[in-house]
């Protein structure tokens, strides 16, 4: 297993560690641990940088591999997942936001399969790619921001994050969409 390969498995092994670290922080809650918070930004932050460094040595040295492309964006669904669930639960993120990045993710997993029926491995584009970079800032800001506002800028972050959560919906719609559409083949190939 290459160094890429490697990361793309450390930040599936992070995911863990996040979702401890936001279950403990309870944002909203009387029990609100800043601390915690802020460790689970740090932890997501750490995992989101992987997948950057990852994608980066990979194309440097040529250590792209097909257990990568398929790797890859599935630790980054795991990763991002389960931070807007948190932020659902939170209060902070509309269920109908995590429900289009569930419906997305389901679409691109089915065309993945049907493609790689006839053993194809389609890796992600680049509005997919703007998506999950657009998720990890939300994320990255959610559980990092708290940490250093005062009582009075509750009601901005509130209000960022949620136009933020609701500007992931749009774009996951428009890169699904382009998604399914750029690779309409595997439908027509389809048995």
């Amino acid at each position: 297993m290459n160094l890429p390969n490697k990361l793309t498995m450390l930040r599936v092994l992070l995911v863990p560690v996040f979702m401890v670290f936001a279950a403990l922080g309870r944002i909203g809650t009387a029990d609100y641990n800043p601390t915690m918070h802020l460790l689970a930004g740090i932890v997501f932050a750490a995992a989101s940088f992987t997948d950057f460094l990852d994608g980066y040595l990979a194309r440097k040295f040529h250590l792209v591999t097909d257990f990568g492309k398929f790797m890859d964006p599935l630790a980054d669904k795991c990763l991002t997942t389960a931070a807007l669930i948190y932020m659902v639960v939170d209060g902070l993120c509309s269920p109908v936001v995590l429900a289009i990045v569930l419906f997305r993710e389901f679409a691109v997993a089915g065309v993945r399969m049907i493609a790689a029926e006839s053993g194809t491995v389609i890796a992600a584009n680049m509005w997919g790619k703007v998506k999950t970079v657009l998720q990890m800032l939300t994320v990255i800001f959610y559980y990092i921001f708290p940490f250093f506002m005062g009582p009075t800028d509750i009601m901005v972050f509130g209000l960022i994050t949620q136009v933020l959560c609701w500007l992931i919906a749009a774009v996951t719609l428009l890169s699904g969409g382009i998604y399914l559409w750029q690779n309409r083949v595997c439908f027509m190939q389809a048995k």
